[in-house]
């Protein structure tokens, strides 16, 4: 498995509200294989309640990284990457924007709610691959990331 230099597991939650595009990013994950803790979440309601460890969830991992999907129902991604930003024991989860849109709006939308990055997905098959080759090879295995999106214990 991939792990961090203090030989975690990273947990990825994936909020995407497309059953085509959920199994192709776990396709893609597999091809790409990334060997970490993939969970999945319909809506930013259930993100949101992944993330607080509510109801069915109450026992759900934090994640070291969020894939979030903008247009989504209940709840949308802009909303919900509000909301973690917001909340001093999840803003430093870090969250890419992994959409379909490529409006300047949501870009700037997202920016100003703090994403750490912004993507549009790929149509084509093998470019959605090496996105996400692209999204592993930054994310889990060069950056640094806070274990598990916790808060430090001195802030």
């Amino acid at each position: 498995m991939n792990k961090t230099s203090n030989e975690t597991i990273i947990e990825i939650l994936l909020v995407e509200d497309n059953l085509s595009d959920i199994r192709l990013t776990q396709e893609a994950i597999k091809e790409c294989k990334i060997e970490n803790n993939l969970h999945v979440v319909r809506d930013g309601i259930e993100a949101l309640d992944f993330l607080r460890k509510k109801g069915k969830y109450a026992n759900a991992p934090r994640p070291c990284l969020i894939l979030l999907d903008l247009n989504m129902p209940r709840k949308d991604g802009r909303e919900v990457l509000a909301e973690i930003k917001a909340d001093p024991e999840l803003k430093r989860i870090p969250v890419i924007i992994l959409t379909t849109s490529k409006s300047e709006d949501d870009i700037f939308i997202t920016y100003d709610h703090c994403a750490n990055c912004y993507i549009t997905k790929p149509n084509d098959i093998e470019e959605f691959f090496k996105t996400i080759t692209t999204i592993e090879n930054f994310w889990l295995e060069l950056v640094k990331l806070p274990f598990n999106g916790a808060q430090h214990k001195n802030l």
